[in-house]
This record gives C-alpha cells, structure tokens and sequence, in this order.
C-alpha cells in the first residue's frame, strides 16, 4: 500500500449535560442508565460523533455538521452508532475503509475505564477496525473540568480499498 492511499482525519465533539436529568446518557455506543444525558440534535454521543467526524474529514466526504446537522431532521434524536454506520456507508461508496479509530473522551463523569472494554468492543462491531478508547479530566478547568458537559477528540486512520 503507497502512503497515498492512506489518510488521516482528526475529529472533535463537545456537548452539554442536559437539564432534564431522566433521561440517560449515550456515550461510545452504550447507555449509561445513572449519568445525565448530553444535550445536542441526537443523541450527543460525543465518542461516536468525534469518530465520524475523523472519519469524514480523512475522506473528504465532509464533516459532522454538514453530514448530519440540525438542518437534517431525519437524523434529530438518532444514536451516535447509527451515525457511525452512515458514515461507514459513505466512505465506502467513497472507495475507503477503516484502519482503525483513536478516542479520547474528556470530562470528570462518567467513571469510564469500567466500560472501557465494552465500549470498544460495540464501536468495533460497527466500524469492523480496531477502536481505541481513553478517557481523561481537565483537573476542573474549563466547562468539561467544572462537570457541565463531555468532549471527544479522534484519530482515525483510513485507506483506499
């Protein structure tokens, strides 16, 4: 494989804990039954959204925002894994598979690294690559540091099938 068959795309999401404090959160393609959801136009997975976004950036297929904004509503309320599969779809029809994700989630709660195992195994059965996850704290600076809300980062590596 030449090394221009190969590209990397780099994604970030951020969203805010939702006021209503009943309905749970949706991190990495879980649900987390105890924690507050994230308020955004889906689910506000940002792991799962950061991740498309790698993704479509690597491509050029576009970005998060303009693939699946607030101006589709076909995809108000929908699961960051059913992004993801969308994703997966387009950069096929695109000519591009997955090498494998890198993400790093950023907030004081969830207590991720009991999941941690679980988490990469769902993103894995949807990507069909090697997903890595990490989790990491601010030391309370910032909006992810003063627990109102997550942040993902990605990595993500693909080449031309």
């Amino acid at each position: 494989m030449e090394i221009a068959d190969m590209r990397v795309g780099i994604g970030v999401d951020a969203h805010a804990y939702r006021a209503d404090k009943k309905t749970p959160l949706h991190l990495a393609a879980l649900e987390w039954p105890d924690e507050i959801a994230l308020a955004g136009h889906s689910d506000a997975d940002v792991a799962a959204h950061a991740a498309c976004d790698a993704l479509l950036s690597a491509s050029g297929c576009g970005d998060l925002g303009s693939v699946f904004g607030t101006s589709r509503p076909e995809w108000k309320n929908a699961a960051g894994a059913a992004l993801l599969a969308e994703t997966l779809r387009i950069l096929r029809q695109a000519g591009w598979q997955v090498q494998n994700i890198s993400i790093q989630i950023i907030g004081e709660r969830p207590r991720f690294a009991p999941r941690k195992a679980e988490a990469e195994q769902k993103l894995q059965e949807i990507v069909g690559a090697p997903v890595s996850i990490t989790a990491t704290t601010t030391d309370h600076l910032g909006f992810t540091g003063r627990a109102e809300g997550l942040a993902a980062i990605a990595t993500a590596l693909i080449y031309r099938a």
